[in-house]
């Protein structure tokens, strides 16, 4: 498969050196750049899916009229950590 380049970016000189300053021993401009896009497609990946099962519990919570308060929520959840510390 061939390969192919991202658009060069325009940034401050400051900018710049900030970001070759962070970078380690092994690692170059290039590399940490597509790293960083990596990681930001991931992000928004999880992200939008994460936004879709909510979406559907609320559609599943409207369907049903099943609701939660805030408060059971937060009580179970507490409940599901003290058990989880005392194992």
């Amino acid at each position: 498969m061939k390969s192919a380049t991202i658009p060069a970016l325009r940034v401050e000189p400051k900018f710049r050196e900030a970001v070759e300053q962070s970078l380690n021993s092994d690692e170059t401009l290039s590399s940490f750049t597509e790293q960083a896009l990596r990681e930001q497609i991931k992000r928004r990946k999880i992200q939008g899916e994460f936004i879709a099962r909510g979406l559907k519990s609320r559609d599943k919570a409207r369907q049903s009229g099943e609701y939660y308060s805030a408060e059971d929520v937060l009580f179970g959840l507490d409940a599901m950590l003290a058990k989880v510390e005392k194992s």
